[in-house]
């Protein structure tokens, strides 16, 4: 067979091979997740995958994912970006923190990042305007600043002869923590509360915080936003418990694992959301050309049985408000 001849042939074979077998060999995508704390404590791997799942990828079958946890150290952020970006990641995923995101952000300008963060992403740098990003990172909005006078407003509606409020911050992501100081204090003064910041960024420290509390005599207490917080939830709930301390959070986990109140974003829909922006960018959608989505779905969660260990009464008008009441 002369060699025209057998190209020929050649091509023609490879033009018949069924799609299904030339699909086998596209490279799997590989998503990076970059997270601040653990995959145990991380509550929202669910509703990523049901994002991912909603674009057509499944985590095993036609996309693969590499999980990067910072163990609640926000100095880890970097190397694991880093450590990602040595995996040849096709897009990164942060969670949570702007801390996260800046620390991809520093590592790539050309692999897709797609975050989620409680502060403006356009002050920070991360994208050039909420409607046209930029560059190679777009993401969630979830507006944990813009809640805290309502959180205040809901703790005093529950503790109408309160006088001071403990806030506990974690000093170690000091942006975050100055920002919850400034809000709260804001909010704080034309409700006539006197506020008491209490810093941990340990197990050890959030013990040493409930102690100050109530040595203090404070009336309640309010969990700033921190995602080392969200991982310790557990830990919180049963100390505000043991201390008898009423206590407002900013997402409904902590209700659920005995916190007394929550309000906030609905951040398991934030989230999902997330997952399908990753889908749509594995599909070849631009980061530039997803607009960051602010959220727009907030939830009030009330343990009603934490509210009667605590002595307290919710009237029938909060009760009515709620989005979720836990029995």
């Amino acid at each position: 067979m002369r060699r025209r001849d057998f190209i020929k042939v050649l091509g023609g074979a490879t033009a018949a091979w069924p799609r299904s077998v030339q699909a086998q060999q596209q490279p799997t995508p590989v998503v990076g997740f970059l997270g601040i704390a653990s995959a145990g404590t991380q509550p929202y791997l669910t509703a990523f995958r049901q994002g991912l799942g909603e674009t057509g990828f499944v985590e095993g079958q036609n996309v693969a994912i590499e999980y990067r946890w910072a163990e609640d150290q926000y100095n880890r952020l970097p190397d694991l970006a880093a450590d990602l970006i040595r995996h040849h990641v096709n897009v990164i995923v942060t969670l949570f923190t702007t801390r996260a995101a800046e620390a991809a952000k520093a590592t790539t300008t050309t692999i897709p990042i797609v975050f989620s963060v409680g502060d403006d992403p356009v002050k920070h740098g991360l994208v050039s305007s909420l409607s046209r990003p930029g560059g190679n990172a777009t993401g969630i909005n979830f507006f944990s600043a813009e809640v805290t006078a309502k959180r205040l407003g809901l703790l005093r509606e529950l503790l109408p002869k309160a006088a001071r409020i403990g806030v506990l911050i974690n000093q170690a992501n000091v942006e975050n923590a100055e920002r919850t100081v400034k809000d709260v204090t804001a909010a704080a003064d034309p409700l006539g509360l006197q506020i008491e910041v209490l810093k941990a960024s340990s197990g050890n420290e959030i013990d040493a915080a409930f102690t100050a509390l109530v040595s203090h005599r404070a009336d309640g207490l309010l969990v700033g936003p921190d995602a080392f917080f969200v991982s310790r939830r557990v830990q919180i709930a049963i100390l505000a418990a043991r201390h008898v301390v009423p206590a407002i959070y900013t997402i409904g986990d902590y209700a659920e694992a005995g916190g007394l109140i929550s309000h906030g974003t609905d951040v398991e829909d934030s989230v999902r959301q997330q997952g399908v922006y990753v889908g749509r960018i594995l599909k070849g959608t631009k980061p530039t050309d997803l607009p960051v989505t602010q959220s727009t779905k907030f939830k009030l969660v009330i343990n009603l049985s934490t509210a009667k260990a605590l002595g307290l009464e919710i009237s029938p008008t909060l009760l009515s408000r709620a989005d979720e009441v836990i029995e």
